[in-house]
């Protein structure tokens, strides 16, 4: 959803290949550090945030509760992320209703209608219905237990989504005007890359999009088999996870395009307007809405399962309440901030990116690096390598990689506390 959803407005906003660039820079900086360190710090814990944070105090001082208490910090940014994510997910179920009932196609290519309609829909309370069947849906199946046949799932809408958009940029190419949009992304503005607030968007949407921020990545890792090999599986995070972002910046700006709109417009809708308009005067355009929603839907809502369970797991650990309470009280919090901020969710999510994103992941960064020291990290990225990883490692994560995430909060803070 990072990858569909927001990259493509950053593209948009900043200038094509002028954000590109710095993005690219940060993606191979925080894959070959960051995706590394938060996987092997989850393995070697075998827990979460909360669980990991404290194991690596208790290596330096003896002490968990020091660590596990730092830890609730990328909990809490996992539950702002989460809210974040619901107003969008609120948005793709009414969409979703809206292609299967035919009233998305029944708009045709009217702009002001499309536009119209999404505007509407993105306003405060706008969505109310929507996003809270999309919160009662989600928690619903926290509550029961069936993630896994959204997982079981996702393994075939994932696939069909990725290849409907390739489909898509096939389709989209072919459209007059959308070699515009291929000449824009293409596009370096040397002034803009003077822009620091440029390079620290791009900071963080490549946290966002690696999902690194001391939370998810740590959980997953806590999954992988001691057989892993972690350098290789983050770069296969990374490169997979660079095309569908590019994917997704390919089918929607040349869509803008071939719509004369204009393409630094950015803007949350960008997917829900120019993709509905292309896909609307398409063969065959009203089914392949249905498709690409449906599986939109699915991604959608497993993103928002595997934010919110963060926060409803440390109820249930910290303070021994059952499965059912913990996740009435998270989604009765997340829904009713959620319906607040549904007009300003965009600047929601950039707040996330620049702040809570970096400032989670510089938290595992010291806690892995600095705090349990040089000995652990390196067994728990080496366990299961096929070979071990070379001596540039753990100066680089350590110093550069922690160093720029430091830099990108200070940064970030000042800058939008002065702009």
């Amino acid at each position: 959803m990072g990858n569909i959803w927001r990259f493509p407005i950053l593209v948009s906003s900043w200038g094509g290949m002028t954000f590109l660039i710095p993005y690219f820079i940060f993606v191979v900086l925080i894959a070959s550090t960051g995706v590394i360190e938060e996987m092997a710090l989850g393995r070697a814990a075998s827990a979460g945030p909360i669980g990991a944070f404290g194991t690596c105090t208790e290596l330096k001082t003896g002490n968990r509760k020091i660590g596990e208490g730092i830890g609730i910090i990328p909990v809490l940014g996992s539950m702002a992320l989460a809210i974040g994510y619901s107003c969008v997910v609120g948005w793709i179920f009414k969409y979703t209703f809206m292609s299967l009932s035919g009233g998305l196609f029944g708009m045709g290519q009217n702009m002001d209608t499309i536009g119209g309609t999404f505007g509407a829909t993105a306003s405060q309370w706008g969505n109310n219905m929507w996003l809270i069947i999309a919160m009662v849906v989600s928690f619903a199946i926290m509550a029961f237990g069936v993630a896994n046949g959204i997982e079981k799932a996702n393994k075939v809408m994932m696939p069909v989504l990725f290849f409907l958009l390739v489909a898509l940029g096939i389709y989209i190419g072919t459209l007059a005007g959308a070699s515009n949009g291929y000449k824009y992304i293409f596009t370096i503005n040397p002034a803009g890359l003077a822009d620091p607030k440029l390079w620290i968007f791009a900071f963080g949407q490549a946290f966002f999009s690696l999902s690194i921020a001391g939370n998810g990545t740590v959980i997953y890792g806590s999954y992988l088999s001691k057989n892993e090999d972690l350098p290789s599986a983050a770069r296969n995070v990374a490169v997979f996870d660079t095309l569908a972002s590019l994917l997704a910046a390919f089918v929607i700006i040349p869509a803008m395009a071939a719509g004369n709109a204009e393409l630094s417009s950015g803007g949350p809708g960008l997917m829900f307007i120019h993709l509905v308009r292309v896909m609307n005067g398409m063969p065959g355009g009203r089914l392949v809405g249905i498709i690409f929603f449906v599986c939109v839907l699915f991604a959608g809502v497993s993103s928002v399962i595997n934010m919110y369970e963060a926060p409803v797991a440390t109820l249930q650990e910290k303070f021994g309440l059952k499965r059912l309470p913990s996740v009435i009280i998270i989604a009765v919090v997340g829904t009713v901030v959620a319906l607040i901020i549904q007009h300003i969710v965009s600047d929601w999510m950039d707040v996330v990116s620049i702040y809570i994103c970096p400032l989670g992941a510089l938290l595992a960064g010291v806690m892995f690096l600095w705090v349990a020291g040089k000995k652990f990290a390196l067994d728990s990225v080496n366990m299961g390598a096929k070979k071990p990883i070379g001596a540039w490692y753990y100066p680089l994560a350590k110093y550069v990689y922690c160093a720029c995430a430091l830099i990108a909060l200070v940064a970030g803070a000042l800058l939008n506390g002065i702009g």
